[in-house]
């Protein structure tokens, strides 16, 4: 499935786009702020598109005009999400290569996806979480209507092995719908 923004396409990661997902990934202010180290190599990135990339409502998020992919986002659902969620609730997550930052991509792009969670899949609710100190994701959250649920203290991240603050927030089905009129 595609997705379409004024400036975006949201579509399946491709094998092709190994180049792209290493340039922006291998960036240390990328992953490591989300949770996920920088990638390592070429090799590695090409292991995430196959495998991790590799699920429904997974997203590359990429240039209309050129199709370079420089970010992702993505819908996990139910079980797959690192939250306690239902089946009709989903985890947001998303990210974007720092020369495409402050442009409004992922809040453009966020926009067409709560959508698409909302319309077509029928979700009642989304979460969306971010280290407290990544205060760019949630000035992305908060544009497109998401609103502090809840804060962890001791959130441990897998990858680096340490416990984190993490920040959730949330939106309701019903609050999006308000904002739509």
């Amino acid at each position: 499935m595609k997705l379409i923004t004024e400036r975006l396409i949201l579509r399946p990661w491709e094998e092709s786009d190994t180049e792209s997902l290493y340039l922006y990934a291998k960036d240390e202010n990328v992953g490591p702020p989300a949770g996920w180290p920088a990638h390592k190599n070429i090799e590695e990135s090409r292991s995430v598109i196959l495998n991790e990339f590799a699920h429904p409502e997974v997203y590359a998020v990429a240039l209309k005009d050129t199709n370079e992919a420089i970010g992702c986002i993505g819908l996990l659902i139910g079980e797959n999400s690192n939250f306690d969620i239902s089946k009709h609730e989903a985890e947001v997550a998303y990210w974007v290569g720092v020369p495409h930052w402050g442009k409004g991509y992922i809040p453009e792009a966020l926009h067409t996806l709560i959508r698409h969670a909302f319309v077509d899949l029928k979700m009642t609710d989304l979460w969306c979480g971010f280290y407290e100190e990544n205060t760019k994701s949630l000035r992305a959250q908060s544009k497109c209507g998401f609103t502090f649920a809840y804060k962890t203290t001791n959130r441990y991240d897998k990858y680096f092995k340490d416990d984190r603050i993490e920040v959730i927030t949330r939106l309701k089905y019903e609050d999006w719908l308000q904002m739509q009129k």
